[in-house]
């Protein structure tokens, strides 16, 4: 895997992270249907914290939801699921950019490095999968209470926030999938590794004669030996 790969990874979690940064602010997470409904001048749309209602001229007015303790479950548990998801989004932003081979800070390893980038990308996996928890468990109250016949309330529509939502928690978890692969496939080769004996083959053994198998210094050594002795002593 490449450095390239690494760094599209590391940005498409940083993209993903500011989509959510927008989704969860955003005033369209569901919008009131016209089908069933009575009134049909004024259009109602919803978010995790406040509601409001325009009517046919453009005016609309919104309103906070009073009191956390009186909202309902699902909008308590989406809240805290779309909080955990931006700060898991920033905790792998901040170990992506000291993980990245292309950075450089103090005097760290590239085993070091690479154990940082995989846990960035991991918390952006985390984060994609949090939004998209809290996206689709949105979008199925919503499509829930539009089909159930019986429910008496007003009628909600997925709104464009949910698909924004839906997007970038895919796009996190792609980023995250990338700097994961990225940091296991990588290795840095062991700094004490001993290098193995070279061989010469056989063959190129066998060409060169007995005389260059012997040890350096051998030839030498064997002349010297006989200037030692005189000629009788080899009769």
């Amino acid at each position: 895997m490449s450095i390239a790969v690494e760094t599209f990874g590391f940005f498409l979690g940083v993209l993903g992270l500011l989509m959510l940064g927008v989704t969860l602010p955003n005033s369209y997470w569901r919008v009131s249907s016209v089908h069933g409904n009575v009134i049909t001048t004024s259009t109602i749309f919803e978010n995790l914290w406040y509601s409001c209602a325009t009517d046919s001229t453009g005016v609309y007015n919104c309103r906070e939801f009073a009191s956390m303790l009186a909202l309902s479950g699902t909008i308590q548990a989406c809240r805290a699921l779309m909080i955990t998801a931006i700060l898991f989004g920033f905790l792998g932003l901040f170990l992506g950019i000291i993980g990245l081979r292309c950075t450089q800070v103090g005097s760290m390893t590239l085993d070091a490095k690479a154990k940082l980038a995989a846990t960035a990308g991991a918390l952006d996996i985390l984060a994609g999968i949090c939004g998209m928890v809290t996206i689709s468990w949105y979008a199925s109250n919503i499509t829930r209470e539009f089909f159930d016949p019986l429910y008496p309330g007003i009628k909600y529509e997925l709104g464009p926030a949910l698909y924004l939502g839906w997007s970038a928690s895919l796009i996190c978890i792609l980023g995250g999938i990338c700097l994961c692969s990225h940091s296991c496939c990588s290795s840095e080769k062991p700094s004490n590794s001993i290098p193995l004996p070279y061989k010469a083959p056989l063959s190129t053994l066998l060409s060169l004669g007995p005389a260059s198998r012997l040890p350096p210094g051998a030839s030498n050594n064997s002349e010297a030996s006989f200037g030692k002795y005189g000629k009788n002593a080899y009769v």
